[in-house]
């Protein structure tokens, strides 16, 4: 699609906040694909595709309640 947004990892990773390290973790779990590549060879990922790795990652928080 024309409209869909591709990011390198270090664009991806300041995006999302995370390190480059992280992107690379997430490739290697298998959670995130490299997509292409740019006229400089690095690697390019679909920005919905950075943004579901991030949502799997994501632990479901329970509340806790602490006396005060």
């Amino acid at each position: 699609m024309d409209d869909e947004i591709w990011m390198t990892a270090r664009e991806a990773a300041l995006h999302f906040g995370v390190s480059n390290k992280t992107i690379y973790r997430w490739i290697a779990e298998g959670r995130l694909t490299v997509t292409g590549l740019d006229h400089r060879g690095q690697k390019l990922f679909r920005h919905l595709d950075i943004a579901r790795a991030e949502l799997s990652t994501r632990t479901k928080a329970k509340r806790v309640l602490v006396p005060a």
